[in-house]
């Protein structure tokens, strides 16, 4: 049995690995949070919902 090749899209890489872009953006929020850059870290928690909205959709 061949392994599977590695995704090479940008939307099959990034859902391999959107639990980890979730995390990173959270972690940016929370640095931006405690400098206290609020609409910054709203910024980034904007993105990571809409990322996460898609992957909910996505699973139905």
């Amino acid at each position: 049995m061949a392994d599977t090749p590695p995704p090479t899209n940008v939307g099959a890489v990034a859902d391999l690995y959107l639990g980890n872009i979730l995390f990173a953006l959270e972690r940016c929020a929370m640095a931006f949070d405690d400098d206290a850059r609020a609409e910054e870290a709203a910024f980034y928690r904007g993105i990571a919902r809409k990322l996460a909205g898609a992957r909910a959709a996505d699973r139905g």
